[in-house]
């Protein structure tokens, strides 16, 4: 085993002198005071290594011996990963003493004695090769796959394999061997090293479906597509972290995995408090039951913070090989990108644009080209959905994170500091915003066979119709409600009532805060009816007062239950408006 000794300290950088053979991203740990403060290999420079240390270093010296594992970064994968939280390094928070993490200290992921209900699903003689399930268990409301690790090369025969029966996690539940006559036993967990993709799919394909968020402005508008990718970038008090907490709790996946990687400890604790109390409208159960939180505040350890989004999709994908919907969100990926800026100026390396590394683009290209969805070779198809949120600095879109993360991500959600001012929620600026899943031929023949045949026509029309009333705001602003002809004033109130109407929601009705796919087509099929209506009116005070009325109806639409008694009365009255209304002009 290889040792070293520390040669230099520079904050949570260590600069190492080996005495044998080590490798890029190794784990070495420092001994300080009895405890091992784990740390991982980022350079090599002959016999000199260069480790960032996941813990705080405060006490160690120069002469610090080092022990080299000669094991990457690892996660381990095994039933119990949902409704646990985690620190960046897959460390059970609820299993630690203490109110706080003392350096050096560590727990198991996975609790290897839990016991589980085994249900084998192929017997001896059966060739497997990396991925291939051959038994599975009960984990929460899921079917958790038991699968050949992902580690194993060429085709294995399983020659024993354990009855159904209930055993801990750590029980030897099949034997198997390759052509080369070597054997393995294989228990419910495995590992992976988190900076490696896992592969062992037959295909990715093109994103082509929607993925459900129940929110008007994202599933209509600009939607996201299973598999897909999506950021949202946004000043402080926008809401960010408010609106993926909404998307979690309204999505259809059947995992969600949440990464706070350095975020402040505040928000975390709050997601720790509200996440175990939301409820699953897909399932009726909680939302903690399908849900895995891996947690890095920003006060945190830079490399730690780094390896956190890391850890978060090496789960993702690994619920995905077993065939599952898996929505992984990330909050916030800026803080991610300054850990990567930090550590890059302790190396003394070339800065790039406000001092981040200059491969920034493609590390970041490099994780979201992660995501994405697949199909097995059993058949089953799988999918990993990320969003992640960018914080840029004073709300600027051009810097480096949000314009690297833009080239890559195919889903962009602007949240807008006006509209939140004004609590227009989700305050995500439709016009800024796009989908360019609405470009793809895929996704546009499943529009028009799920949903309706001149769907994306009808998004863009109303889209159109809110850049008109934007511009005839800004000039009812300027010149006045009585200098502008009345067309303006229409144009203007019809995109209001596109936005009140369909764009916002109200995430504290029960109703309202999740609308399916077949409401959404109604409503915004209502809405541009009555956009193309003709109307006559005699001065703009009767267009605003108008227009009123019909939001309000809009609203008490939105709050009922849909084609209920409710929903049909208040859409009857809509009907009796517009004809009252052509009555009297």
């Amino acid at each position: 085993m290889t040792k070293g000794k520390i040669t230099a300290i520079l904050s949570n950088l260590l600069q190492v002198e080996v005495d044998g053979p080590i490798r890029q991203n190794e784990i070495c740990y420092v001994l300080k005071s009895g405890e091992e403060l784990m740390a991982e290999v980022i350079k090599i420079n002959g016999n000199t290594a260069f480790a960032q240390l996941f813990e705080a270093g405060s006490g160690l010296r120069a002469g610090d011996p080092v022990r080299f594992s000669g094991e990457l970064l690892e996660v381990s994968l095994g039933p119990g990963l949902l409704s646990k939280n985690f620190d960046g390094l897959q460390n059970d928070l609820e299993a630690m003493p203490g109110s706080f993490i003392q350096a050096g200290q560590r727990t198991a992921a996975l609790n290897l004695d839990e016991e589980y209900d085994f249900t084998p699903l192929l017997e001896p003689g059966a060739i497997l090769e990396a991925g291939d399930a051959f038994g599975e268990v009960p984990e929460n409301a899921l079917k958790h796959a038991i699968m050949l690790p992902f580690k194993f090369e060429g085709k294995w025969e399983i020659t024993e394999i354990a009855p159904a029966g209930t055993y801990p996690l750590k029980h030897i539940v099949a034997k198997v061997k390759n052509d080369k006559g070597e054997s393995r036993e294989l228990s419910m967990v495995q590992k992976w090293p988190v900076k490696w993709p896992i592969k062992n799919y037959l295909r990715k394909e093109r994103p082509a479906e929607i993925f459900r968020t129940g929110l008007r402005v994202i599933d209509s508008l600009n939607p996201i597509a299973e598999g897909g990718t999506a950021y949202i970038p946004g000043a402080f008090g926008t809401g960010k972290t408010v609106l993926q907490q909404a998307i979690a709790k309204n999505n259809r996946a059947e995992v969600v995995i949440l990464v706070a990687c350095g975020e402040r400890a505040n928000e975390v604790v709050e997601i720790f408090h509200s996440f175990p109390e939301l409820e699953d409208l897909a399932t009726g159960r909680k939302l903690k039951d399908k849900t895995t939180i891996v947690c890095n505040t920003s006060n945190m350890p830079v490399a730690a913070r780094e390896a956190s989004v890391y850890v978060g999709m090496t789960m993702a994908e690994y619920y995905r090989s077993m065939g599952h919907k898996v929505l992984l969100l990330a909050d916030s990926t800026s803080r991610w990108a300054q850990a990567l800026r930090e550590m890059s100026n302790r190396m003394e390396e070339l800065p790039g644009t406000d001092a981040f590394p200059v491969e920034l683009p493609a590390v970041i290209a490099n994780f979201y080209g992660r995501a994405g969805k697949v199909e097995m070779r059993n058949g089953t198809k799988g999918s990993v959905t990320f969003l992640g949120t960018v914080s840029p600095a004073g709300g600027n879109f051009k810097e480096p994170v949000t314009e690297s993360t833009s080239k890559v991500a195919r889903c962009f959600y602007a949240l807008s500091q006006k509209r939140a001012d004004a609590k227009r929620y989700p305050a995500i600026d439709p016009l800024q915003s796009y989908s360019r899943y609405l470009d793809y031929e895929e996704f546009q023949a499943f529009a028009a066979e799920n949903i309706e045949s001149a769907w994306i026509e009808k998004v863009n029309r109303a889209k159109n119709l809110l850049s008109k009333g934007i511009e005839a705001r800004d000039q009812i602003s300027i010149l006045g409600d009585d200098s502008v002809p009345l067309d303006y004033h229409r144009d203007f109130w019809k995109s209001e009532l596109i936005d009140f109407a369909f764009i916002q929601q109200d995430s504290f009705d029960d109703t309202d805060m999740n609308s399916s796919l077949e409401r959404q087509s109604f409503m915004l099929n209502r809405v541009l009816e009555i956009c193309d209506k003709p109307q006559e009116f005699e001065d703009f005070s009767t267009v605003s007062s108008f227009y009123k009325k019909v939001i309000n109806l809009f609203k008490q639409m939105n709050y009922s239950d849909f084609q209920s008694k409710d929903f049909s009365k208040f859409n009857t009255e809509l009907d009796a408006l517009f004809n009252l209304q052509s009555t009297e002009a």
